[in-house]
């Protein structure tokens, strides 16, 4: 019998996506795993049970049943993720299980050290190094291109008015101006649907690396003259910087603010708070009307104003704070998803068994809890372990 790996329905609020769709399943049909699915797991995402069947899973009636025959389970949200309702499934999780999806781990703490102590094996897909034999199973770039997308959807969606250029008999229509700040996966993909949409699009980034990429899709690059020193971390991502750089770079975007009608707003730091970038008063600047989205709502907004779940309106101007983006596209969002964690356990599966090889850096650096313990150095420092784990392959 080989690796049995579960999959169950998501219970975080709002949360339609599933961890593993029908097509994905077949990736893994010769590396001697079996399925066992929660009976509607993926009925939300468009994903019905006899799809599922059809390609030779087994569905179980009950998330119990799931649980305690699967030895690796795979999640949207794993409990780290998922805090509140995740929580009832502690109690189904047994020692030597494991676990891989989306997990917080450095700042879901707390819930790390109490999958540990259940001596669960967890993995964190927001923690894959970003390195090219990586690349396919990065899932947070391919969740940031979901939300980029949708983002701006939102925005059309909320301006009183239109994107493209028009030339109609009552005269010419301008077209609508956006400005994205920060041109991760989720800005670039941004600026592309706001292109396609007929805007007029503009980006800034603290890292001038990507001038090159901004400027590729159409759009123009918003430079600010900064000090000699890098903004961009080893793995790509922008870095939290120091107060001083933040007040400068306030003022330099409040004069680009004033000439926006819409604002997409996706700069954040992995595992801190977004940076404010936007503050009350520069969007009291804006044009009654115009629209920010600030994508950063999760990690409490790029925005002084963001209200993060809600839409508020100050001086005339659209705030938006939505969160989970991904699962309003829960379709495709579930499809790349599904990809990303297939290509992960493709590269964990030896013979049909979960094979932890640590000097693989793949898994050494995704691995947050392993043995009864938080095995991962930048998890233990938060939680004040000094002293490192002995981590040992399992």
């Amino acid at each position: 019998m080989g690796l049995r790996i579960g999959i169950v329905q998501e219970t975080y609020p709002g949360e339609r996506r599933v961890a593993m769709t029908p097509r994905a399943m077949e990736l893994l049909a010769k590396s001697g795993v079996e399925f066992v699915i929660q009976s509607g797991a993926g009925e939300e995402a468009g994903f019905p049970d006899a799809d599922y069947s059809a390609k030779g899973a087994r569905i179980a009636r009950g998330r119990a049943e799931v649980f305690e025959s699967a030895e690796l389970l795979l999640q949207v949200r794993t409990y780290g993720a998922n805090p509140d309702a995740g929580g009832a499934d502690l109690e189904l999780l047994r020692t030597g299980q494991a676990v891989i999806g989306f997990s917080e781990p450095l700042t879901a703490l707390h819930e790390c050290a109490e999958l540990a102590a259940r001596g669960v094996t967890t993995l964190a897909v927001e923690l894959i190094p970003r390195i090219t034999r990586a690349q396919s199973m990065d899932a947070l770039s391919s969740m940031a291109t979901i939300a980029g997308y949708k983002a701006v959807l939102l925005a059309a969606d909320t301006l009183p008015r239109m994107f493209p250029l028009l030339m109609p008999a009552a005269g010419t229509v301008a077209p609508a101006r956006v400005f994205v700040l920060g041109a991760g996966v989720a800005g670039l993909q941004a600026i592309a649907t706001a292109r396609r949409l007929g805007a007029v699009v503009s980006a800034y980034d603290v890292r001038p690396a990507v001038k090159e990429q901004i400027e590729s899709l159409g759009a123009r690059f918003v430079s600010m003259e900064l000090e000699a020193q890098t903004a961009e971390d080893k793995g790509g991502y922008a870095k939290a910087m120091g107060e001083d750089f933040y007040r400068r770079q306030r003022e330099f975007l409040t004069g680009v603010l004033r000439e926006q009608d819409v604002v997409i707003a996706t700069a954040a730091v992995p595992g801190k708070r977004a940076p404010i970038l936007i503050t009350r008063e520069m969007a009291a600047a804006m044009a009654p009307g115009s629209v920010i989205v600030d994508i950063a709502a999760e990690r409490g907004g790029n925005c002084e104003l963001t209200r993060p779940g809600e839409t508020v309106t100050a001086r005339g101007v659209t705030i938006l704070g939505p969160l989970n983006l991904a699962a309003a596209i829960p379709y495709h969002a579930s499809q790349m998803y599904s990809r990303n964690l297939a290509a992960l356990t493709l590269h964990l599966v030896k013979d049909g068994a979960l094979v932890l090889q640590l000097d693989d850096e793949i898994t050494r650096e995704t691995l947050v809890t392993h043995n009864g313990e938080v095995v991962h150095p930048r998890v233990r420092e938060a939680l004040g372990l000094s002293a490192p784990a002995v981590r040992a392959a399992g």
